[in-house]
């Protein structure tokens, strides 16, 4: 049985994610307040943490930083900050997905069953690794390094490299990577590009303003050259 952890501040939330998510057949943990809910998933891994930002006590941004530090666990944001900049710094810091209140069930049943579905990308084989005259890329392994010093890329970063690194040179068009990142409702959300790649070039190219590996084809999509 797939097991969610669910945290948030509002009680009325939490029952009803509690019921309509049992009814559905998930297990359901709940948490007030994120030491609570750090303590729960400590104890027990979740295959998916639903997080609300404003917490009393530690912060959702705080939650989500230290969950990252141990774990890839999908986390869907549930929050009633409706500012880019939220949502951008949550994206940013390896959230899954993020869903402004109020929202409906069934779309949140919905970028539930989305974050679930989405694994890591099978490689065998030479076509695991891609290495540049900077750049080492261990997709299986999940290891990426640049000028042979590590660096850190969130679940998400990986699925778009993998994504793009099995088509080497090929054009993927905005709509085709959206659905299979995030899934299939998510083939409008090209600002979800825009805030990833953008990262990707910090952490990955040699000159960021200048994308060598990580090319954008303006209102097209993204390729990936080696």
């Amino acid at each position: 049985m797939t097991f969610i952890v669910a945290v948030d501040d509002d009680p009325a939330i939490l029952r009803t994610l509690r019921i309509n998510l049992r009814a559905r057949d998930y297990e359901v943990e709940t948490a007030g307040d994120g030491r609570s809910a750090l303590q729960v998933i400590k104890e027990r891994t979740p295959d998916l943490v639903l997080l609300d930002l404003g917490l009393p006590d530690l912060d959702g941004v705080a939650v989500l930083t230290r969950l990252r530090e141990v774990s890839s666990v999908p986390v869907v944001v549930l929050s009633a900050r409706h500012g880019s900049d939220d949502k951008v710094e949550a994206l940013d810091l390896g959230a899954d997905d993020y869903i402004t209140k109020p929202f409906g069930m069934e779309e949140l049943l919905a970028r539930i069953r989305a974050a679930l579905r989405r694994g890591p990308d099978q490689w065998v084989g030479d076509q695991s690794v891609i290495t540049t005259d900077t750049l080492r890329l261990d997709l299986a392994e999940q290891v990426a390094s640049k000028d042979g010093e590590p660096v850190h890329l969130t679940p998400t970063e990986w699925r778009l490299v993998a994504a793009l690194a099995k088509r080497p040179g090929r054009l993927v068009r905005q709509s085709e990577l959206l659905q299979e990142v995030w899934g299939p409702a998510y083939h409008r959300e090209t600002n979800y590009l825009r805030v990833y790649f953008a990262q990707l070039r910090r952490k990955l190219e040699p000159e960021p303003s200048r994308p060598r590996h990580f090319r954008t084809e303006p209102g097209v999509g993204y390729r990936f050259v080696p």
